[in-house]
């Protein structure tokens, strides 16, 4: 189904077209029988022939090259009468060309992707045209475009999770790096940290593509996932698939993370992803204890205080960092 937008998009490209016919051949019966009919094919034309005829109207030199002719520029009947072939041919054309680019700049403009970003700590809920919600996470930026038969996402860094309006028709597409997302309709989140990427699915079924690198003779490698499933691959190593809590995986949008047995040393990289006070560990070697439970983002101290009681470690706070260590 074509969007409103693409609707406007076309209409808006036909009355430059129809204007620039109207500037370069003059007013004839054939002319106007046919912008006629087109004026009344749709209400959308009538609309987007005024504001092309208003555009041409204020181009660098329109006023001057219609002057004395004042009565032409009256808006006749269905946008007819009034408009006349008497003109500079030369000059004319080329201001109607200039309408044109003008107004091809505008339509290109509205193709380019819409972007979305969340700074260190905050989360964003996108809904998008056609009822796809995609929430941000901390420090995430990403980029949409919608086409006829495509709905394509750009993931440039971060995390976001999606939950698709299902279209078979027009598949909903994340790109990863060299990771590629397909689904259809469906739940999923994407993370995306340098070369790495993690692909978790919460519901549905998606397709996960590697592509290979530029210059590379390799196959497309393609994975499909079940519910429950995460996908986790670098550029530069084998992908592997694992079983993952969904209530875990989606706990960030409660504003929490949870982790089983998580070495200390990724439990304080994920942690210090979401701001606030930065937590160090002071030895290397303590990154290896584990942790479990449920934290909180917003509160880097409280999880510090934890650990630190859970493995007899001292806290130390300065400047707006935290330490742990023996």
């Amino acid at each position: 189904m074509v969007n409103r937008r693409t609707l406007s998009d076309r209409a808006t490209a036909e009355a430059a077209a129809w204007l620039a016919r109207l500037e370069s051949t003059g007013r004839t019966e054939a002319t106007e029988a046919g912008l006629r009919a087109w004026l009344e094919a749709d209400a959308s034309h009538r609309s987007a022939f005024e504001k092309a005829m208003d555009l041409w109207a204020i181009l660098p030199g329109a006023a001057a090259a219609r002057e004395g002719q004042a009565a032409e520029d009256a808006r006749l009947p269905a946008l007819l009468t009034g408009w006349s072939g008497r003109r500079a041919a030369r000059p004319l054309a080329l201001v109607a060309s200039l309408l044109l680019m003008i107004l091809a700049a505008g339509w290109w403009v509205l193709q380019q992707p819409t972007g979305y970003a969340t700074a260190v700590g905050e989360q964003k809920v996108a809904t998008l045209e056609d009822g796809t919600r995609i929430a941000l996470n901390t420090d995430t930026q990403l980029h949409v475009r919608y086409e006829e038969k495509r709905r394509s996402i750009i993931l440039d860094d971060g995390e976001a999770m999606f939950e698709v309006a299902r279209n078979p028709a027009r598949p909903f597409v994340v790109t990863a790096g060299d990771k590629v997302v397909t689904a259809i309709g469906t739940s999923f989140i994407v993370r995306k940290t340098g070369k790495a990427v993690t692909v978790t699915l919460i519901s549905g079924k998606v397709r996960v593509d590697t592509r290979p690198s530029a210059g590379s003779d390799a196959a497309v490698r393609s994975t499909m996932l079940a519910p429950g499933e995460r996908f986790a691959g670098t550029a530069d190593a084998a992908a592997m698939v694992t079983p993952v809590s969904s209530e875990a995986a989606t706990a960030w949008r409660r504003g929490q993370v949870m982790f089983n047995d998580t070495p200390l040393s990724a439990a304080v990289a994920e942690l210090n992803r979401y701001g606030g006070p930065q937590i160090d560990v002071a030895d290397p070697r303590l990154g290896a204890l584990t942790v479990s439970g449920v934290f909180a983002t917003n509160d880097t101290a409280e999880f510090a205080d934890a650990v630190a009681a859970l493995h007899g470690l001292a806290v130390d706070r300065d400047a707006g960092r935290i330490r742990l260590g023996r």
